[in-house]
């Protein structure tokens, strides 16, 4: 038992695990002000998504999905930090061509499953009905989304969400061996920021932001109705492959009347 414990221990990297946890939330907030402050596409896509966040934030019941799951995130945060991510961090400083490659596996496997699960669990698929429609169906009350209602989810989609983030990091650490706190942090911002900006209010199709407005157009895509595609979120790589992209008339046998414009601007 004592050999147990002590090899459980020898793999509990808290520290640098904490100091990932705290890298994470700084160097997000820095890049956030300073491309507010230096970027005008970004400052006004800002101020426009938070106008409508406010607005929203009006409602009762809005308000009350929002606290709710800031509350639960916070808890789910302290349990990925201090229970799961110490087994699959390193304190080993790995070279850039390591943390580059990781970081490119992970989020690839990462964005892969999330499709998976958007799709089949969350979706009605064209093969059955997701079983988790319902805890979907919360999210999906936002038919034309702004940056804040990418945390306007079930409790269940939290959990699932961060779960499925972390869960990527463990198992792929047994394949991959475990990963630099750089890694961490890399992929941990990607994958929410890039979730958060897919919900974004956004205006500005020019270079060099055009990719920026194809994903957050073919995401308010997918929200305009229950039955749309775009199913993953750090690309539309998988949706490419299985045939799932969605220019706002639906995907596969399903059509929608409206065409591309009025989904995406509505």
């Amino acid at each position: 038992m004592d050999e147990i414990t002590n090899s459980l221990l020898a793999g509990y990297h808290w520290q640098q695990s904490l100091i990932a946890a705290v890298a994470i939330i700084a160097i997000t907030k820095l890049l956030r002000i300073i491309g507010t402050a230096l970027v005008p596409t970004f400052r006004a896509s800002a101020k426009a998504n938070r106008a409508a966040f406010e607005e929203k934030m009006q409602k009762p019941t809005y308000a009350a999905n929002q606290a709710w799951n800031r509350k639960w995130g916070a808890i789910f945060w302290v349990v990925i930090f201090a229970a799961i991510v110490p087994f699959a961090i390193s304190p080993e400083l790995h070279s850039v061509g390591r943390v580059l490659r990781d970081c490119v596996i992970i989020l690839l496997v990462y964005d892969f499953f999330y499709y998976l699960v958007h799709r089949f669990l969350f979706h009605d698929s064209g093969y059955f009905k997701g079983p988790l429609m319902w805890v979907h169906a919360v999210h999906h009350r936002q038919h034309n989304p702004c940056r804040g209602d990418s945390s306007f989810i079930h409790p269940i989609e939290v959990a699932g969400g961060l779960g499925l983030y972390v869960g990527t990091i463990f198992g792929l650490s047994f394949l991959l061996g475990n990963f630099s706190v750089p890694t961490v942090v890399i992929t941990w911002i990607a994958f929410s920021e890039i979730n958060q900006h897919n919900h974004d209010l956004w205006k500005t199709d020019s270079f060099p932001f055009r990719y920026l407005n194809t994903m957050s157009v073919m995401h308010h895509n997918h929200h305009a109705y229950f039955t749309g595609g775009n199913f993953a979120t750090i690309s539309l790589l998988y949706d490419w492959m299985f045939g799932t992209l969605d220019y706002g008339r639906g995907y596969g046998k399903v059509v929608h009347a409206r065409p591309k414009k009025e989904l995406a601007t509505e």
